[in-house]
């Protein structure tokens, strides 16, 4: 059961024709740019040059397009043909926990249904991602696992997000959080995150041995490299499967690959999973300014209840570029964002700046965190000289116009 990532690099190129999956997303923006390039070519070229170049972009985008057309349509069959340990535990020292948990799973069919269905718009992504690092595609169910494909699951020891994410660990990983903003919810940098943890954690302990990184994003590397320890005293290799760790670290690895075999073949489990196309569900707006999902909403032409599901970080409702990159928003929506946040923002429909109206309980602090500003510039703008004096109903302007 043991796979190495020295393996794993090789497998990589097999799968390289996925990455041009995570093209197609930003497809339209390269294919304008080509566009809008031919005429200055055309200017510098003669007749026949311009037919050969013509003639070869041609080919190149035929090329690109047919290759697309080669990937699986379903996210399922791409998940399926991305997964490296389908079979492996039927003859191994894990056959009989991973069939404890295929048993368990198969028996609430409704549910391994309900969470499938969360999965829908961060499936292909995740996918994606796994199939760009090489990894085998059974690291794209954790989540399901971890969170029930649930973004905002919150566990009682603190973890929280799609990865369930601990907040000291996040901070190491990079995913900053205060009142307005939790990077472990954020479903593209969480995940990107957990991809990295664990691909560090295997080639720092392991040899590249991926199970055993699984199991210490489970209990943490020094409960692992204990247990190794002592299982290679005992004469065992020191594999996943030799471990004594603590009990829900050794049910990890079965039920991924326990749902893994399900998914693989849900017909003979009884199992019917969701329509959830192979393409991408959302796009990666760039956040130029400051927005709010209500005015990103309007402008993208999507409910604000939708754009809220995609951007689960965004705790106050706000993007500012000083906090976040960019906004996940409905595949075919986006160019519209685009084009009006390169817009000044909009004001207030009584033609007044950006305010907020202070609600009971407000600090200075609350609303400089909520609005991603620096609360001495907040208290400045406002002529603020006692900061703890906030009254319910005043009127802040968050500009300083």
């Amino acid at each position: 059961m043991t796979y190495h990532m020295m393996r794993r690099r090789l497998f990589g190129f097999a799968s390289s024709l996925s990455l041009l999956g995570a093209l197609l997303a930003t497809a339209p923006y390269s294919l304008e740019s080509q566009a809008s390039a031919l005429p200055a070519e055309r200017a510098s070229l003669g007749a026949a040059s311009q037919a050969d170049a013509a003639d070869k972009r041609s080919r190149s985008l035929s090329t690109f397009w047919g290759a697309l057309d080669l990937q699986p349509k379903d996210a399922w069959e791409r998940l399926r043909a991305s997964f490296e340990w389908n079979d492996q535990w039927r003859a191994d020292a894990g056959h009989a926990r991973v069939q404890h948990w295929i048993d368990e799973y198969r028996s609430s069919p409704g549910n391994i249904a309900e969470i499938t269905e969360r999965a829908r718009p961060w499936l292909t992504w995740i996918i994606q991602q796994v199939e760009a690092r090489g990894l085998p595609g059974e690291i794209a169910l954790v989540p399901f696992i971890e969170s029930s494909f649930d973004p905002e699951a919150r566990s009682h020891f603190g973890a929280a997000g799609l990865w369930q994410i601990m907040p000291r660990t996040g901070e190491a990983l990079g995913l900053k959080r205060d009142n307005a903003w939790d990077g472990r919810l954020d479903v593209v940098r969480s995940t990107e995150a957990a991809l990295d943890y664990i691909e560090t954690q295997a080639a720092q302990w392991y040899e590249g041995d991926i199970e055993l990184s699984l199991a210490a994003y489970n209990a943490g590397a020094g409960t692992v490299n204990q247990a190794r320890r002592v299982a290679q005293s005992q004469g065992h290799v020191g594999e996943y499967w030799d471990l004594n760790l603590p009990a829900e670290t050794m049910d990890y690895v079965p039920k991924l690959l326990a749902i893994a075999a399900i998914i693989a073949e849900p017909k003979r489990y009884g199992v019917e999973l969701p329509d959830i196309e192979g393409g991408p569900a959302f796009a990666q707006v760039p956040v130029t300014r400051r927005v709010t999902l209500d005015e990103a909403a309007r402008l993208a032409g999507v409910s604000r209840q939708r754009l809220a599901r995609l951007n689960p970080g965004l705790r106050a409702g706000v993007a500012h570029p000083r906090q976040v990159d960019d906004l996940l928003v409905p595949m075919g929506h986006a160019q519209r964002l685009v084009a009006a946040l390169g817009t000044p923002p909009m004001d207030n429909a009584d033609g007044t700046a950006d305010i907020h109206v202070v609600q009971r309980g407000d600090t200075l602090s609350s609303i400089a965190s909520q609005h991603a500003l620096a609360a001495a510039d907040l208290a400045r703008w406002n002529g603020l000289d006692q900061p703890d004096a906030l009254q319910p109903g005043q009127q802040l302007t968050l500009s300083g116009r």
